[in-house]
């Protein structure tokens, strides 16, 4: 009797293995028998067990880890295969709960959206709408009209219209009314936002040649005297919300950009950043300069985030005068640019709010969290800790910290927030350990560590999600 010739550098107890590997079409019969396994579509099961048997495979020949029989028994496929079929099948976006104490945290999403957001949203998405459909005429009519006369009452603009984001509203408004030209701008405001976005590399896409004045900490007025020439399109202020510079310093005011604009027929821009209808510092806050205060300068364009210090949804907004609004209208990119259904009625909703700032601090929970006392924030944290040590297990260790929340996205960079920290420590487990296993939670519970120590900071917190950080931390011990 022949026998087969093992494969080199495999072992006869690999290889007894390898051939004891139960086939594909196998367990596609078992699992069409298995009620949780009988619905999933045909293809991703079949790709699921083949996946798993190649792990399997894989895993005998290099022998780490030991593989036995037990381990490749149809049960222990099976059980494999629904694994792969759970994570295959579940969402790649999925929400998460912000325990980091940055209010807008870019990578966790930004602004949280109103309560009469979100409603609007859903009624839009699900019905037809009148888009771009003009109810008076009849006729075809233009998507921004939903937001450009609530924009205009709020910011006192003559114009207004909406595209994607605000490196797209910038890109736009200078490919309209400066490309080809000279933009001139201090070299103290050629920001740099997050994922290495540069007003000069924007400015170049546009078309638009920049011209930078000044030094990286001064600029004077006679800079921008001096630079002027024939070849002129545009005079740019860029609020630099993400970096402060201190100590020796000094810049324009836009007021002055724009009466030096208006004595050589030049048009006047500034590039607000997060952009705010809000005086935070009457809540105590860092003072930002509102939309209101730019657009009452004169400022032909002004550009800002809707999903920043606004609390709405992404998007980039232009307000100024009318006649430049309408050629940035006309401009082909801004198809390219243009804003959806579901972000225009989010946005909607959210500027409706700020008709009444007391209603808008309450509803929106961007503003709600910035303007948050550190007593509420104090309180939410004392149920925390408290649902923890009744509820928990006895190898948790809660307390509390006094500690700084930050504004996030860009916004107020130098100021803190002062804010109160539940510190979880679990024997047996370093505080990197505990930031993992939070992180791989389900919803992931993304916190921060300082001084070796876990930390939940409330203030981003939201009321209905403590039950589930308590459970998140009972995983962790079970785990763990």
């Amino acid at each position: 009797m022949t026998h087969p010739t093992p494969r080199p550098g495999i072992t006869p107890e690999q290889q007894a293995l390898l051939k004891k590997l139960p086939a594909v079409d196998h367990i596609l019969e078992l699992a069409g028998k298995t009620t949780e396994l009988s619905d999933v579509p045909r293809r991703l099961l079949t790709d699921s067990v083949r996946n798993c048997l190649d792990r399997l495979r894989k895993t005998i020949i290099n022998g780490r880890p030991m593989v036995s029989e037990t381990d490749i028994s149809d049960n222990a496929v099976l059980r494999e295969v629904k694994n792969i079929l759970k994570s295959a099948m579940a969402l790649n976006l999925t929400r998460a709960i912000n325990a980091t104490g940055v209010v807008v945290h870019t990578n966790l999403g930004r602004s949280l959206l109103a309560k009469a957001a979100l409603a609007h949203m859903t009624d839009i998405s699900g019905r037809y709408s009148n888009l771009e459909y003009n109810l008076a005429t009849g006729r075809r009519g233009l998507r921004y009209t939903a937001v450009e006369d609530i924009l205009c009452e709020l910011t006192g603009a003559e114009a207004a219209m909406v595209v994607n984001n605000n490196a797209g509203a910038v890109l736009l408004s200078l490919d309209t009314v400066a490309r080809g030209r000279e933009v001139i701008v201090s070299r103290g405001e050629l920001v740099e936002i997050g994922g290495a976005f540069r007003i000069p590399d924007v400015m170049e896409k546009s078309g638009a040649i920049l011209k930078e004045v000044g030094t990286t900490n001064r600029t004077h007025l006679p800079d921008y005297q001096q630079a002027i020439c024939e070849h002129t399109g545009l005079l740019l202020k860029v609020h630099t919300s993400n970096y402060s510079i201190v100590g020796f310093t000094a810049s324009i005011s836009l007021t002055e950009l724009v009466n030096l604009g208006s004595a050589h027929g030049l048009p006047v821009m500034e590039d607000l950043g997060s952009g705010t209808f809000v005086d935070f510092s009457k809540y105590g806050l860092q003072r930002e300069p509102t939309v209101r205060e730019s657009v009452s300068t004169g400022a032909d364009i002004v550009t800002f985030s809707g999903d920043k210090l606004l609390g709405g949804p992404q998007a980039g907004i232009i307000v100024g005068s009318r006649p430049i609004i309408e050629k940035i209208r006309k401009n082909p990119l801004t198809r390219a640019l243009r804003i959806d259904k579901l972000t225009l009625a989010a946005l909607e909703s959210t500027l409706r709010l700020y008709r009444d700032e007391k209603t808008a601090i309450s509803a929106i929970p961007t503003l709600r969290m910035l303007t948050d006392p550190v007593e509420t924030i104090e309180k939410k944290a004392i149920t925390l800790k408290t649902r923890i040590e009744t509820g928990g297990s006895e190898k948790i260790s809660v307390c509390l910290k006094d500690a700084a929340s930050k504004a996030g996205g860009g916004s107020l960079p130098l100021f803190e927030l002062p804010t109160k920290c539940v510190a979880v420590s679990i024997a047996g487990m370093s505080a990197a350990a505990i930031e993992i296993a939070m992180r791989n939670n389900t919803p992931p519970v993304i916190g921060r560590i300082e001084n070796d120590l876990f930390l939940l900071d409330l203030r981003t917190v939201q009321d209905d999600e403590l039950t589930e950080i308590v459970d998140a931390l009972e995983t962790c011990v079970t785990k763990g």
